[in-house]
């Protein structure tokens, strides 16, 4: 396919979501490869579009290889473009849905995150949807980053409200008990270690440490559960390295 996106040409859809559309392209001056995020028709509304921006805004000065890069924010007709560097990867998610991760690459993948997530908190920000869908990987060279910065918002700003599980922000698999609105507590870098946590029982396990139909038992669960820990769903799996994971996702302290 190729689709002109005014200064940019869009030659594959690499996710089609109900509110976004991702296209892999380049920038036509150069032939640059950019990955190019734009709202659907039904979603090109103020408060989609402020999102947009504000992902933007947030960390375009942020020079860290831990992030994919902003490049531009612009406006093609009547559709705005956030426009992103291509370093060549995919998202974890399409990666365990094709294959599974060794120890060794699950562990650098884990290492990785928690060194670009101790970076983002050093800046004062949360990513609030920390999940295998935003996390980019090239396999080639070993990179990994952290994508979609739409939800993510400063320290001390937030304390999530009650609400109804379709509303709440994040994906409620990996949401950790602070967003679910339920613990009357403000956000912080934990509720990022905590998804962390999901992820890597996820890459160890084969599935998240939760899961069902239900939103609420969902919420439930993320609230007053503790997961099977991982070493004792698969042995192959060295318990110092569970309890870790164990850790991550402990409940916080009052």
């Amino acid at each position: 396919m190729l689709l002109a996106l005014g200064d940019y040409t869009a030659t594959e859809c690499i996710y089609r979501g109900e509110k976004t559309l991702v296209y892999r392209g380049y920038r036509n001056q150069d032939r640059l490869a950019v990955v190019i995020k734009t709202l659907t028709d039904r979603y090109s509304r103020r408060q989609q579009v402020a999102r947009l921006r504000h992902e933007y805004e947030l960390v375009r000065h942020l020079n860290h290889e831990g992030v994919v890069r902003p490049l531009a924010l612009c406006r093609y007709r009547d559709r705005w473009l956030l426009v992103l560097e291509d370093f060549g990867g995919v998202s974890l998610r399409e990666i365990l849905a094709t294959q599974r991760l060794d120890l060794a690459a699950c562990l650098d993948i884990a290492l990785r995150l928690g060194q670009h997530l101790d970076v983002l908190h050093r800046h004062g920000i949360i990513h609030k949807d920390i999940k295998p869908g935003n996390i980019i990987v090239n396999q080639s060279t070993g990179q990994v980053k952290l994508t979609d910065f739409s939800l993510a918002s400063r320290f001390g700003v937030d304390l999530q409200s009650v609400d109804e599980p379709r509303r709440l922000e994040g994906t409620l698999a990996y949401l950790s008990p602070e967003q679910t609105g339920r613990m009357n507590r403000r956000l912080d870098y934990r509720s990022d270690f905590y998804a962390l946590g999901v992820v890597l029982y996820e890459m160890l396990v084969g599935w998240p440490p939760f899961q069902s139909e239900d939103p609420l038992e969902l919420i439930h669960a993320h609230i007053a559960r503790v997961p099977h820990p991982p070493h004792r769903l698969n042995p192959a799996i060295p318990r110092p390295l569970s309890l870790i994971v164990m850790k991550l996702l402990a409940k916080m302290a009052e």
